[in-house]
C-alpha cells in the first residue's frame, strides 16, 4: 500500500513534462503550428488548445481529486495529437531532412503510447 506523501512525487514526473510542454506551446507556437495536419483548420488554435490541455492536465495530475480524470484526459490528447507526430515525419522525409532526424522522429512514435502507459500507470492502475 502507498502512502499519501509517496503519489505526488509519482505523478511530478509527468506533471513536469506535460507544464513544460504546455508552456511551450504559448512561448514557441510556430514550432508546433508547423506539425499540425493540413486538415485541421486553425493550426495556431489547434497549438494553443493542445497547450492549455496539456497544463490543464498536468496541473490536474498533481491534484487528488483530478488525478483520474486528468490522466484520462491527458491519455485522449496523446491520441489527438497523434496525427500531428506522424505530419511531422511525413515533412521531413518530404523535404529529404538527415537520416538522423528522421530516425529520431521514428523513435518519437513511440513515445506517444509510452506516456499514455506512464500516465495510466500512476493515475488510473492502482
Amino acid at each position: 500500500m502507498r502512502s499519501a506523501r509517496v503519489i505526488p512525487w509519482a505523478v511530478l514526473g509527468p506533471a513536469v513534462v506535460f507544464l513544460s510542454s504546455g508552456i511551450l506551446h504559448f512561448v514557441m507556437p510556430g514550432v508546433f503550428d508547423r506539425i499540425v495536419p493540413p486538415w485541421v483548420p486553425n493550426a495556431r488554435l489547434a497549438t494553443y488548445v493542445s497547450g492549455v490541455f496539456e497544463i490543464a492536465g498536468a496541473i490536474g495530475l498533481l491534484v487528488p481529486a483530478t488525478r483520474v480524470a486528468a490522466a484520462w484526459g491527458l491519455i485522449a490528447l496523446l491520441a489527438a495529437v497523434l496525427p500531428a507526430n506522424v505530419h511531422m515525419l511525413n515533412q521531413a522525409r518530404a523535404a529529404n531532412a538527415s537520416v538522423g532526424y528522421i530516425a529520431g522522429l521514428w523513435v518519437r512514435l513511440p513515445l506517444q503510447p509510452l506516456l499514455m502507459w506512464w500516465v495510466w500507470r500512476i493515475a488510473i492502475r492502482r
